[in-house]
């Protein structure tokens, strides 16, 4: 997920990823917002414009840019984590997430 390859940093911003899409960024930038780190989305190519003019741009990739302060929490904040087969959603009796039928 994360790119070994150094970027420069942009608009005062440094390089966190690249998502696939405009749709994915969205999802990233609004995670990093709800957990109060500004994030921008630098666009490549001509996904800006397909973006303006269709509404989301899935052609090309969308780079993500946060804080330098902010960058090692963004990184985990967008960390993917696996989920087990067998995972149970916590309900509000169940904190913990057990079943507790067992």
């Amino acid at each position: 997920m994360f790119d070994t390859e150094k970027k420069e940093p942009w608009r005062d911003g440094f390089y966190l990823t690249t998502a696939s899409n405009s749709f994915e960024a969205d999802i990233f930038v609004s995670k990093l917002d709800a957990e109060g780190i500004p994030a921008m989305k630098r666009y490549v190519g001509a996904s800006n414009f397909i973006e303006i003019s269709m509404g989301m741009s899935s052609a090309y990739p969308v780079e993500i840019y946060v804080p330098e302060s902010a960058l090692e929490e963004a990184r985990e904040i967008i960390k993917p984590v696996p989920i087990d087969d067998n995972f149970v959603e916590a309900g509000p009796d169940d904190p913990e997430g057990e079943d507790s039928d067992e």
